[in-house]
């Protein structure tokens, strides 16, 4: 009995020692990319691995790191829209958004995403896609990591840089010049908001051929973002009052 207590014993400390190493692996990383930006992401390296097990040569990488100041503020009012529009407001959670989505899932309806910005970000550059408790679980860790540890601005920064536009098409800077020949810092209202059309399905929803759907989804994106008060939410983002 003594020496499986001392197994155990030693299995916790191992067990122990491992989590706390993950844990602090977790915060540094989360912390350096405060400042530096992100070589790649969890969801690159999947899109790479997924192109090659399917044998798809015509999948490459685009990627290319905009800085937030390069950015037009067109498309970051625009994903705001369209995807968080409590962004500024919120502690990485919608928990308002999650119980309407609850409640529509008990009536019978398709479970929607309640995904703010930042658990988005979260997902993107750290875990990988599909459902699963334990991503789940991981997601709201790192959720609350970043939100302790950057500013709206950095979290807005890096979605925008790694959000997915399109096959193999990560971030404004790649997707600006790839539809609307020209750079992030000039995209308009319009192709702002066509951007951020897409978001909920980039390999479905298409930005150079653009569906009825797209289209609508579009002009309501544009309309919330009237609503939200226009460039001005973003300078309140900016200046650190929202």
């Amino acid at each position: 009995m003594a020496a499986r207590g001392g197994v155990l014993r030693r299995l916790a400390t191992f067990l122990a020692w491992t989590v706390g190493g993950l844990v602090l692996a977790s915060v540094l990383a989360v912390l350096a990319l405060r400042w530096v930006a992100p070589l790649s992401s969890a969801f690159m390296v999947n899109g790479y691995l997924q192109a090659r097990l399917a044998h798809d040569a015509s999948w490459h990488l685009d990627y290319r790191w905009t800085p937030y100041e390069r950015i037009s503020r067109n498309v970051k009012l625009a994903v705001i829209a369209s995807e968080d529009q409590k962004f500024a407001f919120h502690p990485g959670f919608d928990f308002e958004a999650i119980d309407a989505a609850i409640k529509e899932r008990e009536r019978g309806k398709r479970l929607r995403g309640a995904s703010t910005i930042t658990q988005q970000v979260a997902k993107n550059l750290f875990l990988w896609p599909g459902p699963s408790f334990v991503r789940k679980g991981l997601e709201a860790y790192l959720t609350m990591l970043i939100e302790l540890c950057w500013p709206k601005q950095r979290i807005l920064e890096v979605y925008l840089n790694i959000a997915e536009f399109g096959p193999g098409i990560y971030g404004v800077g790649a997707a600006a010049p790839r539809f609307f020949h020209t750079d992030a810092a000039h995209l308009n209202r319009d192709e702002s908001a066509l951007l951020a059309a897409v978001l909920p399905n980039p390999h479905k929803l298409r930005i150079d051929h653009p569906s009825a759907y797209v289209y609508r989804r579009q002009q309501w994106i544009i309309e919330q973002m009237y609503a939200l008060g226009g460039s001005a939410y973003i300078h309140d983002v900016d200046a650190g009052r929202r």
